[in-house]
């Protein structure tokens, strides 16, 4: 869910009683409020199982009225949640999901310094009787989608990097003259001979003959016994001290066993991503745009959801946390800055597919920043402000479903519902 605010709560005099849910892993808390702020249950612990849920449902089942009267409250908590939610929803009850953050300023500003998991439970009861509260974004099951293979491709995408790190620091004690014939140690071919023969010695130990054969097996159109020579006359002459060699080696083949079993499964993440975005309808505009890959119009589809919710382009604008904020206090005038709310990574792929369309001839992106840059802009300020001209282009054409005419980057691409330029 994201911190940028939602609509706020309508009118609470429909509502009858109003419950605080605080959520956890393994049991959750439930308090029950009428509107005049009277406890009518205690916080009280549920187990966040299917038994759980049947206790709650009789508790509010025993308040007398019907799940339309009672409003619920439950602050989101990644896939804690998801379970009991649903199971709420689909018993009738209105839902409101609110972002820790909400809660947590709320607190801040009454002065509540204590936070217990009970208190978190009537505080987030409270938190909608004061008539503050804003629902926050359930996502579709199309952009839950998207959000849960781009975080497994950033996780693996991650995990990957550890890897390759860690085989380029053992490389350096075992067998440091590798690159030589392997510019890059972690490519398929050359990682999976490290795992099988890690290190000089193991090289010199399996001899010309065996690296051959094993190579033939790989790549039989790239390697063969020529470079199977280079490699074992390298391993020979090795500056590897072979200090600690077998525990080395073993660490080695370990983490390139990990890395190539890692860069299968981010293949086929991105495969499935890729799939994804051929099934939803909604990518068709902005998969025309050559600065956007794959994986930044799924981070787009996952982190901004349903644009429809979005009444104009500044909102788009704000809920990325592209939108500027001035700090001020009396005479003191502070300097605008963005103000990074929201989606720290759509921010960062905006980020790169900025930079990329600056080194694209072709890009109207490339053109509209170096427009800018001439016209005195700091460069930094002006890739800022192709970002927002890149996000407010993909939200229209998700909006939309219209074809991406390069032309419009230049000028103002769109309006907004109001009419106003985009």
């Amino acid at each position: 869910m994201s911190r940028t605010p939602g609509p706020i709560l309508e009118d609470l005099s429909t509502f009858q009683y109003v419950t605080g849910i605080d959520i956890g892993m393994q049991s959750c808390l439930v308090c029950v409020l009428k509107p005049d702020k009277q406890m009518v249950i205690k916080p009280t612990t549920f187990a966040n199982a299917a038994g759980g849920f049947t206790e709650l449902f009789e508790r509010l089942a025993a308040l007398g009225v019907a799940p339309g009267e009672i409003l619920i409250g439950l602050e989101a908590t990644s896939r804690y949640g998801e379970n009991l939610y649903h199971a709420l929803q689909k018993q009738g009850y209105t839902l409101c999901l609110l972002h820790p953050a909400q809660t947590h300023q709320w607190s801040k500003r009454r002065g509540l310094r204590a936070k217990t998991d009970k208190l978190d439970a009537t505080t987030i009861a409270r938190v909608l009787l004061s008539g503050e509260a804003r629902r926050g974004y359930v996502p579709s099951e199309l952009v839950a989608s998207y959000r849960e293979l781009i975080r497994l491709h950033i996780h693996l995408a991650d995990e990957a990097a550890r890897y390759k790190n860690e085989i380029h620091a053992l490389l350096q004690v075992l067998f440091p003259e590798y690159s030589q014939v392997f510019a890059d140690p972690c490519r398929v071919t050359a990682l999976s001979l490290l795992k099988r023969y890690p290190g000089a010695r193991a090289v010199t130990t399996a001899g010309a003959e065996t690296i051959a054969r094993f190579l033939h097996e790989l790549a039989p159109r790239n390697y063969g016994r020529r470079t199977a020579e280079q490699l074992l006359t390298l391993a020979q002459h090795s500056v590897s001290t072979h200090l600690a060699d077998e525990a080395r080696a073993k660490s080695l083949a370990i983490l390139c066993d990990q890395l190539l079993h890692t860069q299968a499964n981010l293949a086929q993440v991105e495969k499935d991503i890729e799939a994804l975005i051929e099934r939803d309808p909604h990518t068709k505009g902005i998969q025309a745009l050559a600065e956007f890959g794959s994986i930044t119009t799924a981070v787009l589809r996952a982190e901004l959801g349903d644009v429809d919710r979005f009444g104009h382009t500044k909102q788009v604008v704000a809920y990325a946390g592209l939108d500027l904020e001035i700090k001020e206090s009396g005479k003191w005038k502070g300097k605008a800055k963005l103000s990074k709310r929201g989606s720290g990574l759509l921010r960062r792929m905006l980020y790169l597919a900025a930079v990329r369309s600056v080194r694209l001839n072709s890009s109207p992106f490339g053109t509209y920043y170096h427009r800018l840059v001439e016209r005195g802009l700091p460069k930094g300020a002006a890739l800022i402000a192709v970002m927002r001209k890149m996000l407010i282009v993909a939200a229209h054409l998700i909006k939309t479903g219209e074809q991406y005419d390069p032309t419009k980057v230049g000028a103002n691409y769109a309006a907004s519902p109001r009419g106003e330029a985009a």
